[in-house]
């Protein structure tokens, strides 16, 4: 994705620089659309932070839920064989 915003603002320098419009208008347009780049990419930034926030509170959830089983596991264990409290 990294590559494609890359090219993608290459692309657009290239065509604002060869357009057929003034130093002003082009210094303008030149603003606009990295102003434009800018904001996709802070949406992209944002998108990938929830993403890591919500893979995070899933792998928090998923050890919690293991642990437990363990535990559950680990008290069968001693009732099972009278050792309970001893571990």
């Amino acid at each position: 994705m990294k590559g494609f915003l890359i090219g993608l603002g290459i692309g657009v320098g290239l065509g604002v620089l060869f357009a057929p419009m003034s130093g002003e208008e082009t210094r303008n347009n030149l603003v606009d659309r990295a102003s434009d780049l800018s904001d996709s990419a802070r949406e992209m930034m944002d998108q990938g932070k929830e993403r890591v926030r919500s893979g995070i509170s899933s792998i928090r959830s998923q050890a919690e839920n293991l642990r437990g089983q363990a535990e559950n596991v680990i008290s069968r264990a001693q009732q099972a064989t009278g050792t309970e409290g001893n571990v």
